[in-house]
């Protein structure tokens, strides 16, 4: 078996969603006990008001921060620099303090996933907790004056990390974790995609047309529309809420405004596409808007 089987045969294991799935329900319970708090808490770890996932700004910090310790280590033993060692030291703590932001803001990310990605997500965390024990066992040895013992554990951890940084990387470049899984191209003319009266006061419907796919909402006396695939992860949002201004997707629970498709709650953390709409001849005509 080579690599490249062997590691979708281990993340679709079924004894790891024994583990995923309490853990994930009890972050968000963890979050939604706390009421509006929780919410704009879990909104600010998503990114929301970044307009895209914030876990990311903090995963370079511990591996920036520790690849410049394993250098700076490297020049204190050739020059027998205390001050190199010293350096070394703030390189570790650094990337300690921004390994607990990325463990916060990665944890509150991978509770709205599920299936393979929640499996992936789950054995990356375990890594990065198992990288993160080894930096703080290797700061607490280096402090104490084993600074030998304290290096060979920061080696340990940083070829953990790596590893722990490549299923990171499939996560989103491989399962389109944090990626918009919503877009609009077409069409840029004004297009029919459904009957007037098929959209009725206070409803929602999914019109398609070609490749267009789109959500129509009627509300308020007036016509709008949003790309139909949240861009979270997809979810079919003529299958969701329709409030009061908003639409909030089935699978998630991602709330976006439908006059531009702003976020309102995460996930999410892009906007919704959002098309100009409006009605000519008994048909709701919809194009990109610019």
């Amino acid at each position: 078996m080579d690599g490249t089987n062997m590691i979708p045969r281990l993340l679709d294991q079924p004894a790891l969603d024994t583990i995923a799935d309490p853990l994930s329900r009890a972050v968000k319970g963890a979050y939604e006990s706390a009421g509006d708090a929780g919410r704009r808490a879990k909104n600010f770890a998503h990114g929301v008001w970044l307009g895209h996932p914030l876990h990311p700004v903090f995963t370079d910090i511990p591996i920036g921060a520790w690849t410049a310790g394993l250098v700076i280590d490297a020049v204190a033993a050739a020059k027998h620099d205390r001050a190199m060692q010293r350096a070394g030291d703030v390189a570790i703590a650094v990337g300690l303090a921004g390994a607990a932001a990325a463990a916060v803001t990665g944890l509150t990310d991978w509770s709205e996933t599920s299936g393979r990605s929640q499996r992936t997500g789950l054995v990356h965390g375990l890594l990065n907790i198992a990288a993160t024990t080894l930096y703080a066992a290797a700061y607490m040895l280096r402090k104490n004056g084993s600074r030998a013992v304290g290096q060979q554990c920061a080696v340990a951890g940083y070829a953990i990390a790596a590893g722990s940084a490549w299923l990171g990387g499939d996560l989103v470049y491989d399962q389109r974790i944090g990626v918009t899984h919503a877009t609009i191209e077409e069409p840029e003319e004004f297009t029919a995609i459904a009957k007037s009266d098929a959209v009725a006061e206070g409803t929602m419907i999914r019109a398609r047309h070609d490749s267009v796919d789109a959500l129509v909402v009627r509300q308020r006396g007036r016509v709008c529309a949003l790309a139909h695939p949240c861009s979270h992860l997809g979810g079919p949002l003529s299958e969701g809420t329709l409030k009061d201004g908003s639409v909030v997707c089935p699978w998630h629970g991602s709330e976006f405004a439908l006059d531009d498709g702003a976020v309102i709650n995460g996930p999410a953390t892009q906007q919704q596409p959002a098309y100009d709409a409006r009605e000519r001849g008994g048909s709701v005509e919809i194009k990109v808007r610019p």
